[in-house]
C-alpha cells in the first residue's frame, strides 16, 4: 500500500493486530495478546488452523523461529529481511543470532496496550474530522509509535539522500501525529507532532494547550503525557487541542484548503459531545492506573 501502510500493527480488543493478510485462496492474521493472563502472538487463518507463541521466556532470536515454524505448519511460507530497522541506538544483531534480549513485563505491557486503546480512540476522533486523504490510526513498530498522518495531496520532491522506505512515505505534503513512549532524546512518554516539507513560519504558530511546546532542534511539536494525564479540563480535550493546533499551525503556512478539508458538522458535533461528556464524567484516559498506584 502507498506509504508502507501494509507495514503497521492495529490497535485491538487484546493487543495488536496485523489485520486480515492475504495468502493465496485464504487470508490469515497474527495478533499479540496483551490483555489476558498469558501474553502469547496468536497466528490464525480462515480456513480455521491456527498457532500460538508465548512472548515470555523467549529471546529474540527463539521467537523469530517459533514465528516462522508456525506459519510453516499452517502451510505459510514467507520470508523477511530478519534485521532491526532503523533502530541502531538499541540492536543491529540479526533476529537468528540475538540471544541477549529477552526480557518482557506484562504488567507493564499491558499498561501501555491499554494507553494505546485510550489514544487511538482520540486519534479516531480527529481523523474523522479531516475529509482529505488520511492514513489509518496505526502502530509503526520500529519505534512503537502510535501514529496518524494528514496529506493535502500535493507530491513534492524526493528528499535528498533518501533511502528506498523514505521515498515513499515522504512523496507527499504532510502533517503526521503520534505517540510514543520516548526515546534516548525524549526520555518520556509524549504526543508529537510535524509537518513535511515544512513551510517558513511554520514552528512560530501557536500551540494549544499551553503546556505544548515547539523543539527546534528535532522539528516537532511536543506533548508530554504527564501534562496530558494531569489536565485540569479534560485529557481527550487536551490531546485534540494538540492535534488540532498543529493542523492549523500547518495548513495555515502551506496554504491547504482548511474549509474544503473540513467535516461540515464536526466543530458542532465535538462542542455538544463535550458539554455531555466533560460535566461530571470521568475521562477515558483518566480509566489509566498512574504507575504509582
Amino acid at each position: 500500500m502507498n506509504h508502507w501502510w501494509h507495514v503497521p500493527f492495529y490497535v485491538s480488543v487484546r493487543g495488536l493486530t496485523t489485520g486480515p493478510i492475504p495468502y493465496e485462496d485464504m487470508i490469515f492474521e497474527m495478533q499479540f495478546n496483551f490483555r489476558d493472563e498469558v501474553h502469547v502472538l496468536s497466528i490464525e487463518t480462515s480456513e480455521g488452523d491456527s498457532r500460538v507463541v508465548p512472548l515470555k521466556g523467549l529471546s529474540v532470536a527463539g521467537f523469530y523461529d517459533r514465528v516462522f515454524s508456525s506459519l510453516g505448519d499452517l502451510g505459510i511460507v514467507a520470508g523477511i529481511r530478519p534485521m532491526p530497522y532503523d533502530i541502531p541506538e538499541v540492536s543491529t544483531e540479526p533476529f537468528p543470532s540475538d540471544f541477549q534480549h529477552a526480557s518482557y513485563d506484562e504488567e507493564y505491557v499491558n499498561r501501555f496496550w491499554r494507553i494505546l486503546v485510550q489514544v487511538s480512540s482520540v486519534f479516531q476522533i480527529f481523523r474523522g474530522w479531516f475529509t482529505g486523504k488520511s492514513s489509518p490510526v496505526h502502530f509503526f513498530w520500529h519505534h512503537a509509535d502510535l501514529a496518524l498522518t494528514l496529506y493535502s495531496g500535493r507530491p513534492v520532491p524526493v528528499m535528498e539522500g533518501a533511502n528506498s522506505v523514505e521515498r515513499e512515505i515522504f512523496s507527499n505534503e504532510m502533517i503526521s501525529f503520534g505517540f510514543w513512549a520516548g526515546d534516548k532524546k525524549m526520555r518520556e512518554p509524549a504526543f508529537y507532532a510535524y509537518m513535511y516539507p515544512q513551510p517558513a513560519g511554520f514552528m512560530n504558530e501557536p500551540l494549544s494547550p499551553k503546556e505544548a511546546f515547539w523543539s527546534h532542534q528535532s522539528g516537532l511539536a511536543l506533548l508530554r503525557y504527564e501534562d496530558v494525564r494531569n489536565a485540569a479540563d479534560s485529557p481527550e480535550k487536551a490531546i485534540l487541542d494538540f492535534l488540532e493546533s498543529v493542523y492549523q499551525a500547518g495548513a495555515k503556512r502551506a496554504n491547504w484548503d482548511i474549509e474544503t478539508f473540513r467535516l461540515p458538522s464536526s466543530e458542532k458535533q465535538f462542542k455538544e459531545q463535550a458539554q455531555k461528556q466533560y460535566k461530571g464524567q470521568a475521562d477515558i484516559l483518566e480509566k489509566l492506573e498512574r504507575p504509582d498506584a
